[in-house]
């Protein structure tokens, strides 16, 4: 028995490693006196780099373990980079600010940490079950870390509707699940794949499609896709802002890998019928995304309803069915998260007095006053509107490549105009910063770690265009290994 289980342990190794240290480290939490508290955030970190480094180690080509529940591939190697990449980040610029708002407790690392491995685990997942499984341990997590500000109204209420709407989701998830099995008499995804194959084109079972819909309902609230969208702009807003961080990389990058992997394994011989659900989120999301935000005058909600207007950016690619458009998405993912976290670390540089700021109003006249930041967001800004050369453009112009060569061509026109209608928005950030001018300026004092995240990200959205090829080459293997798979 422990010989056949061996190797199931050795190729799961990164998630049972970061279990392990978040367990651990609670462990430490507890006993340990408040002082001595602070540490944790650090092990935290120090135990998702180890993690980073044992993901391309422990990589199997395609090998399942856990009687076909688990599979380890290229495709999830990527993504799980990128999840941990987004966490550590997320983490690291939480740390002055958790310290300066006075909620610096133990617990914050370790339910990011269980959340991780709640997404490793989703990108891994090679069964509705594990499926389940893992998207339910981050869910949960982060339902608690929504809410982590407990004298604050507004986290407690991001929370709460967090929590009802997301427990809704998992509900019709679920049920979608329960109708897939209940007429296929499987959750495997292999075996599910051969049978749907073996119809030899014939209509599948009404009852298959309407579980597709289902399960396609529950991993939509996952990614903020309309019409699963209504708890995004206010969850954003209530949450602490490092939280925020985490909520818009992170989870968004599992969620749509755990997409790609179920629609482009055992579903995909159901291309037509899925196809067409894809290609309506995705316009929605596009069109809300651009409209919505233009009138927001919180930059936390503005950027709630850009993850929306993203997300539909990167269903262009989904929509599109080959392996070009699964590269494009994974291109776009990794681009969008280095815009989001630079980002999001100069919202967290928006202190004026002691006191944090939310409002867009509050950058005017950065440029003069803080003309690092200023410069910074300027670059995020630019990147998410898709004005070349800077990386968002090409993040864009990936997935429209591939949704024009499977001739989707009003998807990519609608994606295209949508996205020069949201340059609005990001553009009048900028106006707001150069050509305002501010009554004060924003505090100078900003945590190094902060400024190194800001600077990190700036760089490789602004000089992307100069050396694309590592990540286009390591996109293009990973989008093979799905469908190799």
């Amino acid at each position: 028995m422990l010989a056949n289980l061996h190797p199931d342990l050795f190729l799961a190794l990164p998630e049972i490693f970061l279990a392990l240290a978040a367990m651990a480290l609670l462990m430490v939490g507890v006993y340990q006196k408040e002082e001595a508290r602070g540490g944790i955030l650090l092990a935290a970190v120090l135990a998702i780099v180890v993690t980073l480094l044992l993901v391309p180690y422990r990589m199997g080509d395609g090998a399942t373990a856990f009687g076909g529940l688990y599979i380890s591939d290229g495709f999830s190697a990527f993504l799980k980079i990128l999840v941990l990449l987004g966490t550590a980040l997320t983490l690291v610029m939480a740390h002055a600010y958790n310290e300066r708002e006075g909620f610096a407790r133990f617990e914050y690392p370790i339910l990011i940490l269980f959340a991780a491995v709640g997404m490793l685990m989703m990108l891994s997942a090679n069964d509705l079950l594990s499926l389940y499984m893992g998207l339910e341990l981050q869910s949960l997590s982060l339902y608690v870390v929504a809410s982590i500000r407990r004298d604050s109204l507004r986290a407690t209420e991001a929370g709460l509707k967090y929590f009802v709407l997301g427990a809704l989701a998992s509900g019709m998830l679920l049920y979608g699940a329960s109708m897939i099995y209940g007429f296929t008499g499987t959750t495997n995804f292999d075996s599910l794949a051969a049978q749907l194959i073996d119809m030899n084109g014939s209509p599948p079972p009404i009852g298959i499609v309407v579980g597709i819909v289902f399960l396609l309902a529950g991993l939509a609230f996952k990614v903020s896709a309309v019409p699963f969208h209504m708890w995004t702009p206010d969850v954003y807003e209530g949450a602490p802002t490092p939280v925020t961080a985490f909520l818009s990389v992170a989870p968004k990058i599992a969620a749509i890998g755990l997409l790609l992997r179920v629609l482009m394994g055992p579903f995909e011989a159901l291309i037509v019928q899925w196809q067409q659900i894809i290609i309506v989120v995705s316009i929605a999301s596009m069109v809300l995304g651009a409209l919505a935000a233009i009138n927001q005058t919180n930059i936390k909600r503005l950027m709630a309803y850009s993850a929306i207007g993203h997300i539909g950016y990167a269903f262009v690619g989904l929509a599109a069915g080959s392996e070009a458009g699964i590269r494009g998405v994974l291109v776009y993912m990794a681009i969008y998260l280095f815009m989001n976290v630079g980002t999001f670390c100069c919202i967290l540089c928006m202190r004026r007095k002691g006191r944090m700021t939310e409002e867009i109003a509050d950058l005017a006249g950065i440029g003069k006053t803080n003309p690092v930041i200023a410069l910074a967001m300027a670059i995020f800004m630019f990147s998410m509107a898709g004005i070349p050369p800077l990386a968002g453009f090409f993040g864009k112009l990936y997935v429209f490549l591939a949704a024009i060569d499977a001739e989707l061509y009003a998807l990519a026109i609608i994606g295209v105009l949508t996205s020069v209608v949201g340059a609005y928005y990001y553009l009048r950030i900028v106006r707001v910063m150069y050509f305002e001018e501010a009554e004060d300026g924003l505090d100078r004092a900003v945590g190094r770690e902060v400024l190194f995240i800001l600077g990190s990200t700036a760089a490789v959205t602004l000089l992307f265009f100069a050396y694309p090829g590592p990540l286009l080459d390591v996109a293009a293997v990973a989008a093979s290994a799905l469908f190799a798979g």
